[in-house]
């Protein structure tokens, strides 16, 4: 397959990551400095202290002098190191081989990639704008070669994308520096007048050589693609998984519990060195025909209880068909959080909802009838009761309010309230009776009314009258009637009291 190469470059990278950080920095001249030999120097300048002529290399001192208004920052060590690598992992979505290309730069691996984006330019106008839009002024090039690819990012002008076997043609017209030579070479060069690289690119190399080195005439034969070069991609994190390669195919629910037990065994025990526990895993089961059948399970809070864990997987096997036989099986601990330890206490309170053994009982229900089917709920400052409650994200999180107690409210309340037909005797009393889903109710003891007035900074409408009632079969409902009572008033039902 012809290799082909991207090279993304980075004209301001500290820079658009400080202004990333503070937004009141975006047109104002700043630079980082970092002290050397006695000196002061600029490590890098944003965009604005470049118009003032302000440039990477040029000492702290000088600059103040062209720009009152510059802003010093101290350069932050190992920082674009840093960068680099977050933004190559993120350039992993579009092809597994991309390498650090030190101090501004990524190198990306593409052979065989660019086809699934439509082609080289889509493919180089989907990673250049999307690096754009997170705020980086980025540039980049395809061409054959490692150093191709590096020189048309920097210095060239046309087009990004070199054709192949074009890549001695895009170069000819780039200084030297293009070529990623050493100093005391660029300074011969430019002594010698040779400020193109066509002026000295097909002379013999043996002449280049002695006056130049061996890696000058090395340089010159990467960039036409005459000698290899080649990468060292950065390795992903490693994922919290194992794998489970078996003999012999297994096809009993026995067999893959004793596989899932053993992968877990393993993962849990790396989780804890790490201080980590599980909350979601993945079991894939790779079959001897080629396809693979996954299952995975969410716990209530982290944990690396093996045995709770193996529970959670025993409600999944029946999912898993082994057809001819699972040859391989590997289990990711896809979501994985830290794990508070608990200090264990002979005579203390209740634990609540620290016990490990709710949280494990929820995590065995929600295997059973649904994630979804069990829900916690929090109290939250609203008037109007549908909005006074909200789900709870987890097991332990704490409500911001208290709950209200002062007044009665429905163990269950309708999230939609249901309209219901009602007869009172005297206007602004309680019902004599309702008609809930066809069904007549003859209200014996009635509770109310209390008021709850629309919230207007959320929506306009009438107030909300309700009552607390209890029909002739001992079962009591919370009755609302909406706004003032005129000739048809609008009656609901909200919600049902134990």
């Amino acid at each position: 397959m012809q290799k082909r190469y991207m090279s993304v470059w980075f004209g301001h990278l500290l820079t658009d990551w400080q202004t990333l950080q503070q937004a009141n920095l975006k047109d104002v001249p700043f630079v980082f400095t970092r002290p050397e030999h006695n000196r002061v120097l600029i490590t890098a300048a944003n965009p604005a202290a470049e118009a003032q002529d302000i440039y990477t290399g040029m000492m702290a001192a000088d600059a103040k002098a062209c720009s009152a208004d510059l802003q010093v920052l101290d350069d932050i060590p190992g920082k674009a190191d840093e960068l680099l690598k977050e933004l190559g992992l993120w350039c992993m979505r579009y092809t597994p081989l991309v390498a650090i290309d030190l101090p501004d730069g990524l190198m990306l691996d593409i052979s065989g990639c660019a086809h699934l984006w439509g082609g080289e330019r889509e493919y180089y106008r989907e990673i250049i704008n999307k690096l754009r839009e997170q705020g980086y002024d980025a540039r980049g090039a395809i061409a054959d070669t490692i150093g191709t690819a590096w020189a048309v990012a920097r210095f060239g002008k046309k087009t990004p994308v070199i054709a192949k076997g074009k890549q001695t043609e895009a170069i000819l017209n780039f200084p030297p520096a293009a070529l990623r030579i050493e100093e005391d070479n660029l300074q011969k060069l430019q002594k010698l007048g040779l400020h193109q690289i066509k002026t000295f690119i097909n002379m013999p190399r043996p002449m280049l050589r002695r006056r130049f080195g061996e890696a000058f005439v090395s340089r010159i034969e990467q960039v036409l693609g005459l000698k290899e070069e080649t990468i060292t991609p950065l390795i992903p994190p490693v994922a919290h998984q194992e794998r489970l390669p078996c003999l012999e195919p297994i096809k009993t629910a026995k067999g893959i519990e004793i596989a899932i037990e053993t992968l877990l065994e393993k993962v849990c025990l790396r989780l804890k060195i790490e201080g980590l526990g599980v909350r979601k895993a993945l079991l894939k089961c790779f079959r001897i025909d080629g396809k693979i059948v996954q299952v995975g399970i969410t716990t209530t809070r982290a944990t690396g209880h093996v045995a709770h864990l193996c529970k959670l997987f025993e409600l999944q096997i029946s999912k898993i068909e082994p057809a001819l036989g699972i040859e391989l099986f590997l289990l990711e601990a896809t979501r994985v959080e830290e794990v508070d330890h608990q200090q264990e206490a002979l005579w203390t309170a209740p634990p609540g909802l620290q016990d490990a053994a709710l949280a494990e009982l929820l995590d065995r229900l929600a295997g059973k009838v649904g994630a979804n089917a069990i829900q916690r709920y929090l109290p939250a400052e609203h008037y109007w009761p549908e909005r006074a409650i909200k789900p709870a994200a987890s097991l332990t999180e704490k409500p911001v309010t208290v709950w209200r107690t002062d007044r009665p409210r429905p163990v269950r309340l309708l999230h939609r309230p249901e309209p219901v037909e009602v007869m009172a005797l005297v206007p602004d009393y309680p019902p004599k009776f309702f008609i809930y889903k066809g069904k007549r109710h003859e209200v014996t003891k009635a509770d109310g009314p209390e008021r709850i007035e629309r919230e207007w900074w959320q929506d306009a409408g009438a107030h909300r009258d309700y009552y607390a009632v209890e029909d002739d079969n001992g079962q009591r409902y919370w009755l609302f009637r909406l706004g003032h009572y005129d000739n048809k008033p609008q009656w609901f039902l909200h919600g049902f009291f134990a």
